[in-house]
């Protein structure tokens, strides 16, 4: 489960066994949200507070290419494909 990016408690991360479409999904004291990367949108939530998911929403655009290329990078894909 490669962590990607820590920011204000949260931790960034996806599971080794994931599948397409890129995404990451966001971990803080047991809540945890998926976001798919293209576009950047909420596939998941479990837990999260809506307000939270808002600023997760900002962090994963702000970092959505890097996120992207980590995913590539782990997975073997081709990418990014922005």
């Amino acid at each position: 489960m490669p962590t990607i990016h820590r920011q204000a408690g949260w931790r960034f991360h996806f599971y080794s066994g994931d599948h397409p479409p890129p995404h990451v999904h966001a971990e803080k004291d047991g809540a945890e949200a998926r976001f798919d990367l293209l576009p950047v949108r909420l596939t998941r939530n479990d837990g999260v507070r809506a307000r939270d998911l808002e600023w997760l929403q900002t962090v994963i655009e702000a970092q959505a290419t890097e996120f992207e290329k980590a995913w590539h990078g782990f997975f073997g894909t081709s990418g990014p494909s922005r």
